[in-house]
């Protein structure tokens, strides 16, 4: 019997994954960053989308990487501050 079903790359993150929520602290360690710094992001509204229940803040991994990505140049000379 043929297996029909489409091989998935190992490497590739499931959806689950993508789309889990994590605390302030594994959020800025997936960007390189101090647990300040986003704080300080929030507050100016420059940094990545994030989800507030209470006290809790949450960020889904999904959004912090659409964010990082759209942060991403070729070079320095084709970036533009906006």
């Amino acid at each position: 019997m043929l297996n029909t079903t489409t091989p998935t790359p190992t490497n590739a993150p499931t959806l689950d994954y993508l789309d889990g929520f994590i605390d302030e602290r594994t959020a800025a360690d997936f960007l390189c960053q101090s647990v300040r710094t986003i704080q300080k992001w929030r507050v100016t509204g420059y940094g990545p989308k994030f989800y507030k229940s209470g006290r809790s803040v949450r960020y889904r991994r999904r959004d912090l990487l659409e964010w990082a990505e759209g942060r991403r140049h070729d070079s320095t000379s084709s970036y533009s501050a906006v």
